[in-house]
């Protein structure tokens, strides 16, 4: 296993903190357990899905929230409604609770989330704002001003 230090990001570079955080939280999150598997693809060139496998959970037990640019999904079982004891002869299916933590990119927004076959399904979209865009910029020739002044004198 190895650490990185990235104390000296801090001291040299200024305002790539955020940068320094995400490469250290990464750094940390990639030591925890694997558990509950999940896929990560793009749909389209500003568009991804996140499927995470959580198998025996129902759409009342998941909670998906987005906050300051990271995307939790939670998973909290609850106790049987019958209130009867289960007795299980062999248990294969993890119904623990889990947490899942996705750090977004700047504009990146949930779209959708949908649960089918025991897949949760949440779709993204980059979003860029109008002021962010390309956009063309017409070039004048500059020769319909210099006449305008011309006319002006003239007169």
């Amino acid at each position: 296993m190895r650490t990185y230090d990235f104390t000296p990001l801090y001291r040299s570079a200024v305002g790539f903190d955020r940068l320094a955080g995400l490469l250290e939280s990464a750094a940390r999150t990639s030591q925890e357990n694997g558990w509950p598997p999940y896929n990560i693809e793009t749909t389209g060139e500003n568009a991804y899905r996140i499927e995470i496998a959580v198998a025996g959970f129902k759409p009342d037990e998941l909670n998906i929230e987005v906050k300051e640019n990271l995307l939790t999904v939670t998973g909290r079982k609850t106790a049987n409604d019958d209130g009867s004891e289960r007795t299980f002869l062999h248990r294969g299916l993890a119904e623990r609770d889990f947490e899942r933590r996705f750090q977004l990119a700047d504009y990146v927004v949930v779209k959708t989330a949908d649960l089918v076959n025991g897949l949760l399904s949440i779709d993204l979209v980059r979003e860029l704002p109008e002021a962010l865009k390309p956009r063309r910029i017409e070039i004048g020739s500059g020769q319909a001003l210099i006449e305008g002044k011309k006319g002006k004198a003239a007169a």
